[in-house]
């Protein structure tokens, strides 16, 4: 006679979970109606079935090293389909929000991020510290940002801060990798050729071309992605030419200066309407698959702020607006600031851990599609 299995639910992780965007859950009559839709689930050990039923008792220790939870794209299929409105893709979203605080040190930043009644301090945290480092006093003459902000101060406060948001992301993946390993009972695989794989899904950003309902999510997030890649570029050779070699203006358009405004430019345009086809998208599926958490909204903030501020500090200097560029640079520095630091605590910590994720599915051979 087989033994009984003691349940022992963890109604703290359960009200965590309602309380991080997944208050449908209780919905949720297991009718698999959620994996038969779902164009991305493998066919064996499908979800989100297992971690709907898994979310509703409690059975927290079931998502520890749990990589399904991060190959969900949140196309939204399951959400649209779902016969009892139980929304599996928000409650798989509050979960990854539950897994990136699990994941992430210290902890009491992660609870800060996560929670909306503390969303002013996000923002007054790197205020106080660039008012400290650099000081708030408006330049006369001509408008030079590097005079309002000395760009050794910028380094001396921003290198810190996005090497301490690449330093938690990366620890949180080892023990993310950890315990998929011992979770799934996976000693070896082909680690090279798991990464290179996953790294031509990230940059083809392939997977959103199999969703349904919010294909059109493609779009947005690709025009988002490589904005940002525009802008790191941008930021390399302006580290470049202004600081090492000595050989520009930081403003100049023509000269050496051309490929810094080149990708600075395209990468501020893409975000632009990177940005405003995510919310449109949001709006426009609200009906069939809900409008988001204040998680998904926090990101999509920050970078709408990082965008809108950079472009209109660029554009209030052309016309010699002093009284606002000033201001609304400060505010820029602000928000990537937030950006940078509060990287691994974000929605934007899926670049590490969805990234983790499809590389373990590989590795462990559960996703077939390794090119050999």
């Amino acid at each position: 006679m087989a033994e009984a299995t003691i349940v022992k639910p963890d109604l703290d992780f359960v009200k965590g979970v309602i309380a991080a965007g997944g208050e449908s859950l209780k919905k949720c009559y297991q009718c698999a109606t959620c994996s038969v839709v779902c164009n991305v689930t493998p066919d064996q050990n499908p979800f989100p079935r297992k971690e709907m039923i898994w979310a509703q008792w409690g059975l927290k220790d079931k998502f520890k090293g749990n990589p399904d939870v991060w190959l969900c794209q949140q196309c939204n299929d399951c959400t649209a389909y779902c016969p009892r409105g139980a929304k599996p893709a928000e409650v798989l979203g509050a979960i990854r929000k539950q897994t990136i605080q699990q994941y992430s040190a210290p902890a009491f930043l992660a609870g800060l991020v996560n929670n909306k009644t503390f969303m002013p301090v996000l923002f007054l945290i790197p205020a106080i510290i660039l008012l400290i480092t650099g000081g708030f006093s408006i330049p006369e003459g001509d408008i030079v940002f590097s005079n309002f902000f000395p760009i050794h101060t910028i380094q001396f406060v921003f290198t810190p801060a996005l090497l301490f948001g690449l330093a938690v992301g990366v620890m949180g993946v080892m023990k993310f990798w950890k315990d998929m390993k011992q979770a799934a009972g996976v000693t070896s695989g082909d680690l090279k050729g798991s990464i290179i794989a996953t790294a031509k899904d990230v940059i083809s950003h392939g997977k959103f071309k199999d969703c349904g309902v919010s294909k059109d999510r493609f779009l947005s997030h690709f025009l988002v992605f490589y904005s940002f890649v525009a802008l790191a570029i941008a930021t390399g050779f302006g580290v470049l030419y202004i600081d090492i070699f000595h050989v520009m203006s930081p403003f100049s358009l023509f000269g050496k200066g051309w490929i810094v405004k080149l990708f600075g430019l395209a990468g501020a345009a893409g975000l632009l309407l990177g940005v405003s086809l995510m919310v449109m998208n949001r709006f426009k599926n609200a009906a069939k698959v809900g409008i988001g958490s204040y998680f998904d909204w926090l990101l999509i903030t920050i970078i709408a702020v990082v965008m809108a501020s950079g472009i209109l500090a660029y554009l209030t200097r052309l016309a010699g607006i002093a009284g606002l560029a000033y201001p609304i640079y400060f505010i820029h520095l602000v928000f990537v600031f937030s950006l940078f630091v509060y990287l691994p605590y974000s929605k934007l910590a899926h670049l590490f851990y969805r990234g983790t994720a499809m590389c373990f599915a590989k590795y462990s051979g559960r996703d077939k599609t390794i090119d050999n």
